[in-house]
């Protein structure tokens, strides 16, 4: 799974490469982004079809949820399965994301401790992680809009660490992730190639939510 990552590039940067029209938002930089938080996710402007950046709240609420009190909020959702999900094949229907981010966070067992990893491209470039978006009204006519995750098998980097990992879209299926047709989405969902990533051990005080500082992408010594 995917339960932290590190947004910490600024907005405009984003927006340039990504190819996103518009005023990008104003956009704190985080080294620890958590389920609930608001983060940069790109997807196609409902009206103009054209990429936008948006801060949307990570963990997906559907359009069709009644109790958003008691709503189950996933972060993640599985490549093999999302096209067939009651929960998330709408929003894989026709509302699809790329959530940027300089680098994801994921855990080693070791013995009774788990060692966290930090995993980012090796080429330096932005990861453009594959995900999913939904906008939820209430009853007041407040929208809340939420994002999820796609994960996929670990590459070759990744499995020592975990037996997951995000999918990871190249800039060349960017415009067919976003809006592409459904025929063409299987082939995207699949494990980087290896070689696209670097992972190094970091402190263990990313396991805190409240913790956001630069530091915590700092390899351990």
């Amino acid at each position: 799974m995917c339960g932290r990552y590190a947004s910490q590039t600024p907005a405009a940067a984003i927006a340039e490469r990504f190819g996103v029209g518009g005023a990008p938002p104003a956009l704190a930089p985080s080294w620890n982004v958590a389920p609930g938080q608001e983060a940069p996710v790109i997807r196609r402007h409902p009206g103009t079809g054209m990429r936008h950046l948006d801060l949307l709240r990570w963990g997906l609420v559907p359009h069709w949820t009644r109790d958003l009190q008691g709503a189950r909020r996933p972060i993640n959702a599985r490549a093999e399965t999302v096209a067939a999900s009651a929960f998330f094949r709408d929003a894989f229907a026709a509302r699809r994301a790329i959530v940027p981010a300089d680098a994801f966070y994921e855990w080693r067992r070791e013995g009774k401790a788990k060692q966290p990893f930090a995993a980012a491209r090796a080429d330096g470039d932005l990861l453009a992680m594959a995900g999913l978006w939904e906008g939820w009204r209430g009853p007041d006519g407040a929208v809340l809009r939420s994002f999820v995750i796609l994960t996929t098998d670990a590459n070759a980097e990744m499995r020592p660490v975990h037996d997951r990992m995000p999918v990871i879209l190249e800039p060349a299926a960017w415009d067919t992730w976003l809006g592409g047709p459904a025929a063409a989405l299987a082939a995207l969902l699949h494990p980087a190639p290896a070689g696209t990533l670097r992972l190094w051990p970091v402190s263990r005080r990313v396991n805190a939510p409240t913790a956001n500082d630069p530091e915590l992408l700092a390899p351990l010594a």
